[in-house]
C-alpha cells in the first residue's frame, strides 16, 4: 500500500485528489496539509506527498526542503498550475523526485505515484533535459570521483529516464547488477534518488540537456 499525503491549501482540490487515489486500492491517502508545516509534519510518516508550491505560511520548495532533510524516504512530487521551469528546477534542486502539472489527466498522476514509490525511473526525463538547459555549465564534462566505467554508464542510463529492466537490456546485465550499480551510484555521488544523479549528471556534463529525446524510457511528457 503506497501511504499518500496530500498538500494544498485549497480544500477543493485536496478532495478532489483524494476521490480519484481512492479509485486505486494500492493507493491510501492517510493525510492533509494545508500548509508547508503542516506537509513537513504528515508526510514524514508517508511514502509520497503530493506537493503544491503556492502555500502560506511556508511554501512547497522549503517544505520539499525540510521533508529531504527530516524523512530522506518521503518521495515528494511536486504539482503545481506553474509551467514555470525556474519554479520546477528548484523543486527538483530542493530534493522532489518529479512533478505533475495540475492540469494533467487523473491516470497521469496516479502512474506517477507508483514510478515514485517504486525508485524505478526517473519522472518526466524529457522535461528534465528540457529545464536543465538553462542551469548547464560550458566547462568540460567532468566524472564523478570514484564511480567505475559501467556506474558511470549507468548514471547516463538513469538520466536519459531508464528503467532497471531497460537499463539491464542496455548493458547486458542483469536487473540485480543493474540494482546494484544503481545503489553504488546513489552512495558515491551523495544522491538521495534518481532525480538528483540526473541532475547531477546534467551539471557535471555527462549527458547534454538535448540527449535522448527518442530514447526507450523517454516515456513521461
Amino acid at each position: 500500500m503506497i501511504r499518500v499525503v496530500l498538500a494544498d491549501d485549497e480544500k477543493l482540490i485536496r478532495s478532489g485528489w483524494t476521490t480519484m487515489l481512492s479509485l486505486h486500492d494500492d493507493i491510501a491517502v492517510v493525510g492533509e496539509a494545508a500548509d508547508g508545516h503542516q506537509a513537513v509534519e504528515a508526510g514524514a510518516g508517508a511514502d509520497v506527498v503530493l506537493m503544491d508550491i503556492r502555500m502560506p505560511r511556508m511554501d512547497g520548495l522549503d517544505a520539499t526542503r525540510e521533508l529531504a532533510r527530516r524523512c530522506p524516504a518521503t518521495r515528494v512530487i511536486v504539482v503545481t498550475t506553474f509551467e514555470n521551469d525556474q519554479l520546477v528546477w528548484g523543486a527538483l534542486r530542493a530534493g522532489a523526485a518529479g512533478y505533475v502539472l495540475k492540469r494533467a489527466p487523473a491516470g497521469e498522476l496516479v502512474e506517477a505515484v507508483r514510478l515514485v514509490h517504486a525508485r524505478d525511473a526517473v519522472l518526466f526525463p524529457d522535461a528534465l533535459r528540457r529545464i536543465a538547459s538553462p542551469h548547464l555549465g560550458t566547462a568540460e564534462p567532468r566524472t564523478p570521483v570514484g564511480l567505475t566505467p559501467r556506474e558511470l554508464d549507468v548514471l547516463r542510463h538513469i538520466a536519459l529516464g531508464r528503467n532497471n529492466a531497460e537499463i539491464a537490456a542496455a548493458l547486458h546485465v542483469t536487473t540485480e547488477t543493474v540494482k546494484t550499480h544503481v545503489g553504488n551510484v546513489l552512495d558515491k555521488l551523495g544522491a538521495r534518488d534518481r532525480t538528483q544523479a540526473a541532475i547531477l549528471a546534467y551539471e557535471l556534463g555527462l549527458v547534454f540537456a538535448g540527449a535522448g529525446a527518442e530514447e526507450p524510457g523517454s516515456r513521461w511528457r
